[in-house]
C-alpha cells in the first residue's frame, strides 16, 4: 500500500535532484530553468499528497497556481535566452555579467 509517506519522500528526492542540478551545473542556462522547474515540480507532488491526504482542496488550488507561475517563468527565462543567443551566440552562465547597463 502507498502511504503519504512514500510520496513526500519521492518528493524530497525531486526537490534534492533539482537543487543539486542548480548547485552543480552552473554554466548553462537552459539546465538551471529545468532545474527550476523540478524545484517548482516537487513542491506541487508534495502540496497534492497532503491535499489528498488531509481530504482538503486548497492544496490543490496552490498547485494550479503554481503551474501558472511556473509556465509564465518558463516563457519568459526562453524568450530572455533566445535574445541573449542572438547578441552573445552562447548560452554560457558566465557571460551574463556583460548585460548591464
Amino acid at each position: 500500500m502507498i502511504n503519504l509517506s512514500h510520496f513526500l519522500i519521492l518528493g524530497a528526492i525531486l526537490f534534492c535532484l533539482g537543487l543539486t542540478g542548480f548547485v552543480v551545473n552552473r554554466k548553462n542556462l537552459i539546465n538551471l530553468l529545468m532545474c527550476v522547474e523540478l524545484l517548482l515540480l516537487a513542491v506541487n507532488f508534495n502540496l497534492i499528497a497532503f491535499s489528498n491526504s488531509l481530504n482538503d482542496i486548497s492544496g490543490q488550488v496552490f498547485v494550479f497556481f503554481i503551474l501558472t507561475v511556473a509556465a509564465a517563468e518558463a516563457a519568459i527565462g526562453l524568450a530572455i535566452l533566445m535574445v541573449f543567443y542572438r547578441h552573445k551566440h552562447t548560452i554560457a552562465v558566465a557571460e551574463l555579467d556583460e548585460l548591464k547597463g
